[in-house]
């Protein structure tokens, strides 16, 4: 889960993030959608319909289209609400602080699936946040610089890293960088799996928790 963080404890960005427009006005009900032919289906669960949230769904929808995302779909309904902190469960909700960062949006998406590829694996999860626990023995709590208990910090050591392969893979190495240097959240996990990320990846591998 990333928490939505009010805009007073933002850090500056890296650089300057894409901005896109909205092509089009969204439909007045739910849809499903399929987004291309490697695209995987995914159903949006809107109510409110305020601009910033049309807006975040048709760029969701635009970063959908413009990559092949079926490797990383576990769960294929998606809320987003504005004033919601992101999370994976029950049904993925994204707040739409990046409506207009395609980039930006398509890490947190990943970041919210993973979650649900994690969960399928919880054993094996739970003995690599062990092995973390005795690499790591002392790690902060809350925001901006972790998650809200040491369980989740942990887990999240192996969720961030997972997004960072998989925003490489889909990205690249550099606008990869950029979307990373500029989370205004996890500040401590995202900079502890990018410091220590050959030893974070042998954990991940250990427990054979990568995206297969």
């Amino acid at each position: 889960m990333v928490p939505f963080v009010q805009t007073s404890v933002l850090r500056p960005l890296t650089a300057m993030l894409v901005v896109w427009a909205a092509v089009s006005s969204a439909a007045g009900q739910d849809a499903s959608i399929a987004l291309g032919s490697n695209s995987p289906r995914i159903v949006f669960l809107m109510t409110r319909r305020p601009p910033r949230e049309q807006l975040a769904k048709q760029t969701l929808e635009q970063v959908l289209a413009s990559h092949s995302l079926s490797k990383y779909t576990f769960t294929r309904k998606v809320v987003i609400e504005q004033g919601a902190s992101n999370h994976a469960f029950p049904i993925l909700t994204l707040n739409p602080y990046f409506a207009s960062s395609p980039d930006e949006l398509l890490s947190s998406y990943i970041h919210e699936q993973l979650h649900w590829h994690l969960r399928s694996r919880a054993a094996q999860q739970q003995a690599a946040i062990a092995e973390l626990r005795r690499l790591y023995p002392r790690v902060p709590v809350g925001l901006p610089a972790s998650a809200e208990n040491e369980y989740s910090t942990y887990g999240h050591l192996v969720d961030c890293y997972l997004e960072i392969l998989a925003d490489r893979e889909l990205l690249g190495a550099e606008r990869t960088a950029v979307v990373i240097h500029g989370k205004p959240w996890y500040t401590w996990i995202y900079t502890t799996v990018l410091t220590d990320e050959k030893q974070i990846a042998g954990v991940v591998d250990r427990h054979q928790l990568r995206v297969p």
